[in-house]
């Protein structure tokens, strides 16, 4: 139950993330503002991700984890309230800023008090529940919120999210323990230090640059698919490729839920291979409508799995990093989310609607290497039988007793 509540509050604020991209003439409109400057919204979103996860993590890590979450989801809400009701363009800026500092901090607490509900072995499992929710905004939350906006005017959609978000910060609190293992206290950590410390080994940094290479992919396809689908189809061809996209992103977080833990590097590396190669295809199929809504909807599923199982990977190999290593995994994959679609705005002014496909697949190219690198490091249980083992809360000796 606590990871169907913590999955529903992701869902909420990934909808947030991702919905500006339907409102941007309306929010335009009504600010007095540039189309430009309302669409830099989403980015500032993203920054705030980036920016916020590690200082949010900080500040929490040692607080018990229901406080924690509840405290993220609040103000979340109450930042949503506000930009609702503010006539003001500059408020709304900072209202999205301090939104995705709050869910930084919430993904980061809520990673750790997933991995540690889900057991040992489970830690795929864990991430894929919670990264569900993401994928599931993408395929209802962000399509909703857009038809919200258009019949009821852009606010409505803040309000939405808001209520949303309310009822999952009820949720926290009545099914979310009051801390990891079910004691009353704060969580038992490492310090800040030795967190940071576990962030530094080799094979985590691998792990999380190649995690942002694939988000970095992912995203800079994904932000201008509406012009590479309506090049091969028309405009009619936008939501159904969009849609197969998101119900993919769905079926690859389940599937990485399902086999990152005992299939970990074969994941790896079929996903590795087939992003690369897939949206290189979706750039020679701009002529072939069907084809490529299919094609796009394969790399939906390849992008999500490989994200989700990287987050699982990082987070295994950094067991000293309990906190940390869930805000440094949020804050690598949103790196690529925001670096991914400028990059992709580059290919689609060079090459046209075509352009940010070649750019995902070369960011999908450069990820090779990396993951064959990562590939080579020794997560914290044997490969191929739960290579994703849980963080241990309880440090070595735990380790030590289980292994006798």
């Amino acid at each position: 139950m606590p990871l169907v509540v913590l999955a529903c509050a992701v869902f909420a604020q990934a909808t947030s993330e991702f919905m500006l991209a339907g409102l941007v003439p309306a929010v335009a409109a009504d600010l007095a503002v540039p189309a430009a400057a309302a669409g830099s919204l989403t980015a500032v979103f993203a920054a705030g991700m980036v920016l916020g996860a590690p200082p949010a993590a900080a500040l929490a890590r040692r607080w018990p984890p229901r406080p924690a979450l509840a405290g993220f989801l609040a103000v979340f809400v109450v930042v949503h309230v506000v930009g609702a009701l503010t006539p003001s363009f500059a408020v709304l800026v900072a209202t999205r800023l301090l939104a995705a500092c709050a869910n930084a901090g919430f993904l980061a607490v809520a990673l750790s008090v997933a991995v540690a509900a889900a057991g040992p072995g489970r830690t795929a499992r864990a991430a894929a529940t919670l990264l569900a929710g993401t994928a599931l905004a993408l395929v209802a939350g962000v399509p909703a919120g857009a038809l919200l906006g258009h019949e009821l005017g852009w606010r409505a959609t803040f309000w939405a999210v808001a209520a949303v978000a309310a009822l999952a910060l009820a949720g926290v609190l009545a099914a979310v323990p009051a801390a990891v293992g079910g004691g009353n206290g704060a969580r038992a950590v490492p310090a800040l230090r030795a967190e940071a410390a576990a962030l530094r080994a080799g094979p985590v940094v691998r792990t999380l640059l190649l995690a942002a290479l694939v988000n970095g992919a992912t995203f800079a396809a994904h932000t201008y698919l509406a012009s590479l689908l309506g090049a091969a189809g028309g405009p009619s061809a936008v939501p159904a490729g969009l849609l197969l996209f998101g119900l993919g992103a769905v079926a690859g977080v389940a599937v990485a839920g399902r086999h990152g833990d005992a299939r970990l590097r074969t994941l790896l590396v079929a996903g590795g291979v087939a992003l690369p190669a897939g949206w290189a295809g979706a750039a020679l199929l701009v002529d072939h409508p069907v084809p490529l809504a299919l094609l796009v909807g394969l790399l939906g599923a390849a992008g999500f799995a490989l994200g989700s199982a990287l987050v699982a990977r990082a987070l295994a190999l950094a067991p000293g990093a309990p906190t940390l290593g869930g805000a440094t995994a949020t804050a690598s994959l949103n790196l690529g989310a925001t670096a991914g679609p400028l990059l992709g705005a580059a290919g689609l002014a060079v090459a046209g609607p075509a352009g940010p496909a070649w750019v995902a697949a070369l960011l999908g190219a450069v990820a090779l290497p990396v993951a064959a690198g990562s590939l080579t490091a020794n997560p914290t249980a044997p490969p191929g039988r739960g290579s994703t083992a849980a963080p241990s809360h309880r440090g070595g000796a735990g380790r030590r007793r289980r292994r006798r």
